[in-house]
């Protein structure tokens, strides 16, 4: 944090920051820990395993049964015990523990697997009376152990079973660490909001002194955030280049963006050689004229419907260099001005480019992108990671492995980034949390890139339920809306009616984003001089309102600081050096 005073005349700012110690309510911790390292000995179960009995399966299957007829051992290697479910003819047969789900709970998962030869899915599931719901799912492999990480809600009360089950019937199934918390909704609103005073937000302590350094008591003053530390943005659709008034709902609210279909290749290219960017060009330039910030979206897109049509035919050689050009084309056409590339997107669910050109493709699409524009962060963008916990194909395992074979080509920079596009159905926000956990444990950034609710009576409530979740998560560093207005109807989800106005999304993301620091706050110092508070990280302005009338009369113009993290988390102030002329 730094602080700025440009006083010349009578009163002056001193900025001091302390570290936010000690708030909150009193529940249990929520344990952010995950890992994808595969380890020869599992960690021992979180919460002690929670509401699980024999959460160690130290007693073979006293608190378990059988699902299936599968044959169950009981093991012990260098003093852990765990389970080996062998002999399965079926994905579930596995071992199960009955469990009583409350609806108004929320319930974080954890277990650790192994199986006895090559790797496989495995995944968690509870037996309802709506059906089965998975939990979380991972990539288990042989001669190690693998953590998997989940979570879960159920709309009723009801005693279910809880079995993990790997797809792949012929394997063994080793089982241990098993671990299921519940929290109440109380204690994880308690969780998000520490999470964000202690991620998101420093505790700022402002001195009102006249110019002989005395303090000034009883002073009003208003502080108004210039640009906050945590983006917020919304797609945006070229409709905005012949609207004024959805230029003026826009820029009103946002300052960063995405293009929804104007930089993809089909819309650049939709002949051979023939390229098009005027309309991006032109969304660009509205862009910086409004201090918007731009994520790139996308470079190249693994759907094969989704490809310019002279492409689907191209032999490999042309391919290659079709790739080649593509990639240097629009990352050299906007290299330095967008903030972020999508540059493999959908890549777990598709494989057009490996199909044509081999397993390879990935990598390199990466390689030609670090050499196209290698100082911006380059993602990889991908659906149902955090959405979904039964699809196998983008599960966090899955979309860490992928990223490190990215990681693995030579010339690639490790500024790799982290893209989820949330596109939700429902709101299971316990699972999406575990998988952020997973997904952190890269210590690479992770965005929100396309985020919407598919509609229905509950699209206003889970919207706000995972914009405050993912907001609060410490390992995501921005959000982008999947909100960009046509009018013949968004994709899933308008913020906004034809006349721009608001729709309940869109009233839920206003107000969303006041309360993450565009709101003005208004106090007063206290006998000392000073006004306390905890701001979120960004720009501020602060201004003395009103003072004894023998120094209103010689109060400057508003001044300008910047808050930002905190170097050490010990409680104290910690004084701001300030540059002051009197």
């Amino acid at each position: 944090m730094t602080g700025v005073a440009n006083a010349s005349y009578g009163i002056v700012l001193l900025i001091l920051v302390a570290w936010l110690a000690g708030f909150g309510a009193e529940a249990l911790p929520y344990d952010y820990t995950a890992t994808t390292e595969c380890l020869s000995v599992p960690h021992k179960p979180q919460y002690n395993g929670g509401i699980i009995r024999d959460p160690e399966l130290n007693h073979g299957l006293k608190e378990w049964s059988k699902v299936g007829s599968p044959d169950i051992k009981h093991r012990s290697v260098d003093g852990n015990s765990f389970i080996v479910v062998e002999g399965r003819n079926r994905s579930h047969d596995s071992v199960s523990q009955k469990i009583y789900l409350e609806k108004d709970k929320l319930y974080t998962f954890s277990a650790w697997v192994q199986v006895n030869e090559g790797e496989h899915p495995v995944r968690a599931t509870f037996n309802t009376s709506s059906g089965l719901r998975h939990a979380g799912i991972t990539t288990a492999r042989s001669k190690c152990w693998s953590m998997m990480k989940g979570g879960i809600t159920v709309d009723t009360s009801e005693d279910t079973h809880l079995y993990l089950e790997a797809t792949n019937a012929s394997v063994q199934l080793w089982i241990d660490s098993v671990s299921l918390q519940p929290f109440t909704r109380e204690e994880w609103e308690s969780h998000q909001v520490q999470s964000v005073e202690k991620a998101r937000k420093t505790r700022v302590r402002i001195a009102v002194l006249d110019s002989q350094k005395r303090p000034v008591r009883n002073a009003s003053i208003t502080i108004q955030a210039k640009a906050t530390g945590f983006p917020l943005g919304c797609a945006m659709s070229k409709n905005i280049l012949t609207n004024t008034a959805y230029q003026n709902w826009f820029k009103s609210r946002f300052r960063l963006t995405v293009f929804e279909n104007e930089m993809k290749w089909y819309s650049n290219e939709a002949a051979q050689g023939r390229e098009d960017y005027s309309v991006a060009d032109a969304m660009m330039k509205f862009a910086r004229q409004n201090s918007i910030s731009v994520r790139g979206h996308n470079v190249l897109w693994d759907d094969p419907n989704m490809q310019p049509r002279w492409v689907k035919s191209l032999p490999a050689a042309a391919l290659w260099k079709a790739v080649w050009n593509r990639v240097n084309s629009v990352m050299g056409r906007y290299k330095g001005q967008v903030i972020g590339w999508d540059v493999m997107n959908e890549n777990l669910h598709f494989s057009f480019f490996e199909g044509k050109l081999g397993q390879d493709a990935s990598g390199s699409a990466y390689q030609f992108a670090t050499a196209a524009d290698g100082r911006t962060t380059l993602f990889l963008n991908e659906y149902n990671t955090i959405e979904e916990p039964g699809d196998s194909m983008s599960s966090p395992a899955k979309y860490i492995q992928k990223i490190r074979a990215i990681q693995a080509y030579k010339g690639i920079h490790k500024n790799l980034g982290i893209g989820l596009e949330g596109h939700f159905r429902v709101a299971n926000i316990p699972y999406m949390r575990s998988a952020i956990d997973t997904l952190g444990s890269l210590g690479l950034p992770i965005w929100i890139t396309e985020l919407d609710v598919q509609g229905g009576p509950n699209q206003v409530r889970y919207l706000e339920q995972i914009l405050t979740e993912v907001h609060s998560h410490p390992r995501v560093n921005g959000i982008v809306l999947w909100a960009g207005w046509r009018p013949e109807g968004c994709y899933r989800m308008c913020l906004t009616d034809n006349n721009f106005r608001n729709l309940p999304t869109g009233d839920v993301v206003d107000r969303l984003h006041r309360q993450w620091g565009w709101m003005p706050l208004n106090g007063m110092t206290d006998s000392e001089g000073f006004f306390e508070a905890s701001l979120f990280h960004g720009n501020y302005s602060v201004k003395v309102m009103d003072a004894p009338d023998e120094l209103m009369q010689s109060l400057s113009d508003d001044q300008v600081f910047e808050v930002g993290p905190t170097e050490s988390e010990e409680s104290g102030p910690v004084e701001i050096v300030t540059n002051v002329s009197s």
